[in-house]
C-alpha cells in the first residue's frame, strides 16, 4: 500500500469571463475600493498654518492620526480601539446574515485577484485561450504573453505598494522624493514588501491564500446558522442531472458553468464548502445557461438551510428580511450601532484642552530653609486647537497652598503652540508642616483655563506632608 502524500502541487485555476448581476456588482465594489485605495492620500483638507493638509494622514512622527476634520492622539487611541471592535462586529454581522459576502466582494485579496484575472484574460484571452497556454510548450509567443502580463501585474503592485506609504506622509512631497531617490529607505522597503507580496497573492496564490493562509473560512462556522443566507444548489430541482433531455432528469444539464466561473475551483453542486468565497458568480453563471435552456433561474442561488424542507414539498420559502432580522443578527446590529454612538458622542464632548499631572516622586517632597513643604510636579498641556493659547493655571484644595512655576516669574500662565503638547514643571508649596506627622497627604485639584475661550480642564492629585 502506498504512502499517501502530505503535499499536493497547486493545480491552476482559469476562470471563465462571465456576465450578470452579481458581476456587475464586484466590478462596481472593485472600481469604488480601489478608487478610494488609490486616491485618499491625494485628498486635500484645510486645517489651518500649523498642521497637515492631507485628508487622511497617519502622523507617525507626531503620533497622531488625520481624518478629515477629526484628529486623533495617541492618548486616544481608544477611537481606533472602537472601530476596530465595530469592524469585528460588522464583520459578524454580514456574516451571519450573507455567510462569506466580506471575502466574495471586499476582501483585499478577492479584489485585488479580480484585477489581475481581468488583465489575464485582456492579455492571454478567457478560459479555454489561458488553458491551451498553459499546457503549451515555451515559445517566443507565451514568453511575450507571460512577460507583458507580468509587468502589468507588477506595475499594479508597484502602485498599491506606493500607495500604502502615501498614507503615511504627505502624498505630493513623497512623491516626488520618490523619483528624485531622496525618500527615507523605509518608504523604499514598504513599497518592495508591499509590491512583492501583492504580486505573488493575487497573481499566482490567488485561491491558496483564501484557503490555506486566512483563518476566517475555519471561524465563520460559528457565525452562521441554518438561517443564514449564502450561495447553495437546489439538488431537488436539479438531480438527476443529464445532458439529453430525457423523462426524470432535472434542470441542471451538467454544464459544469458553475465550476469553470468558481475563482476557487470547487463544485457548488457538491454542496456549501469551506473553499467558497460566496462570489456569487456560479449563480450568474447558472441562471445564464437556464434562459438558454427556458428553464427559471435560481437553481444555484442565495438560499437557506432552514428553506429546505419547505421547497423540498413545493412550498415557499421565509422571507429574506425573515432570515436577516433575527435575533443573532438583532444583536449584532445594536452592538455595532451602540459603540458607534459612543465613539461618535465622545468625539463631540472632547475638550481642545487636556492636561495629566504627574508628581515627582524622588523625593517625595523638599522642606525649605523657612520651614515651608515643597512638592513638585510635572505637568503636561496639551492644546489641541490650531492656533497658539494662552493657559492660565490654578489649583482648588482645602488647605491653603501657592502655585508657582519653574522659569516664569512668579506668572502662572503658559503659552502653548497650537496643535501640540507642553511639558512644564510646577511647584506647589504649603506655608507650613508638621513634623510629627509628615507622611500625610492633601488632596488637591489643578485646572488649566483657555483664557481666549474660557474652556477648562482640570487633574486631582496629591500634596505630600501635613499641613498646618
Amino acid at each position: 500500500m502506498s504512502t499517501p502524500k502530505l503535499y499536493a502541487a497547486r493545480e491552476p485555476i482559469f476562470p471563465r469571463r462571465v456576465s450578470g448581476t452579481f458581476r456587475r456588482l464586484k466590478w462596481w465594489i472593485m472600481f469604488v475600493t480601489l478608487g478610494i485605495y488609490y486616491l485618499t492620500p491625494w485628498i486635500r483638507w484645510d486645517r489651518g498654518p500649523n498642521l497637515p493638509d492631507q485628508a487622511v494622514l497617519i502622523d507617525m512622527s507626531s503620533r497622531r492620526f488625520f481624518f478629515f476634520w477629526i484628529e486623533i492622539w495617541p492618548h486616544e487611541f481608544y477611537f481606533v480601539a472602537g472601530l476596530l471592535i465595530m469592524a469585528g462586529l460588522g464583520l459578524f454581522l454580514f456574516t451571519s446574515a450573507l455567510g462569506r459576502v466580506w471575502c466574495g466582494y471586499t476582501c483585499p485579496q478577492t479584489v485585488w485577484t479580480d484585477l489581475f484575472i481581468l488583465v489575464e484574460r485582456w492579455i492571454e484571452g478567457d478560459r479555454n485561450a489561458r488553458i491551451r497556454l498553459h499546457r503549451g510548450k515555451w515559445d517566443l509567443r507565451k514568453w511575450r504573453l507571460r512577460l507583458v502580463k507580468w509587468v502589468v501585474w507588477l506595475l499594479i503592485a508597484m502602485a498599491t505598494g506606493g500607495a500604502w506609504v502615501f498614507y503615511f506622509t504627505d502624498a505630493p512631497t513623497l512623491a516626488r522624493d520618490l523619483f528624485a531617490f531622496t525618500a527615507h529607505p523605509i518608504a523604499y522597503a514598504t513599497i518592495v514588501v508591499l509590491t512583492m507580496t501583492t504580486f505573488v497573492f493575487g497573481g499566482f496564490m490567488r485561491e491558496q491564500v483564501c484557503i490555506y493562509m486566512c483563518p476566517w473560512p475555519r471561524i465563520q462556522a460559528a457565525m452562521m446558522d441554518p438561517d443564514t443566507l449564502t450561495v447553495a444548489y437546489r439538488d431537488w430541482r436539479g438531480e438527476p442531472r443529464g445532458k439529453q433531455k430525457a423523462e426524470g432528469l432535472g434542470d441542471c444539464i451538467d454544464c459544469m458553468a458553475c465550476v469553470n466561473v468558481c475563482p476557487t475551483g470547487i463544485d457548488i453542486r457538491n454542496g456549501q464548502q469551506m473553499e467558497c468565497i460566496t462570489c456569487a458568480l456560479c449563480i450568474d453563471a447558472c441562471d445564464g445557461i437556464m434562459d438558454k435552456i427556458g428553464k427559471p433561474r435560481g437553481l444555484i442561488d442565495y438560499m437557506a438551510l432552514s428553506d429546505e424542507t419547505a421547497e423540498r414539498a413545493g412550498k415557499a420559502p421565509k422571507p429574506i428580511w425573515r432570515h436577516v432580522l433575527r435575533p443573532r443578527t438583532l444583536i449584532y446590529t445594536f452592538m455595532w450601532a451602540a459603540i458607534g454612538f459612543a465613539l461618535v458622542y465622545a468625539l463631540f464632548i472632547r475638550s481642545d484642552i487636556e492636561l495629566t499631572v504627574s508628581p515627582v516622586r524622588n523625593p517625595m517632597y523638599v522642606v525649605q530653609s523657612d520651614g515651608a513643604i515643597r512638592n513638585i510636579y510635572d505637568v503636561r498641556l496639551r492644546n489641541k486647537s490650531g492656533s497658539d493659547r494662552r493657559f492660565h493655571l490654578s489649583l482648588i484644595s482645602e488647605e491653603i497652598l501657592r502655585i508657582q512655576l519653574e522659569g516664569k516669574d512668579g506668572m502662572i500662565i503658559v503659552d502653548v503652540p497650537a496643535d501640540s503638547t507642553l511639558l512644564q514643571r510646577v511647584y506647589i508649596t504649603a506655608r507650613t508642616q508638621d513634623p510629627a506627622s509628615s507622611a500625610d497627604t492633601t488632596d488637591l485639584r489643578l485646572w488649566v483655563e483657555d483664557l481666549e475661550t474660557g474652556d477648562r480642564a482640570s487633574r486631582s492629585t496629591t500634596f505630600n506632608g501635613r499641613v498646618q
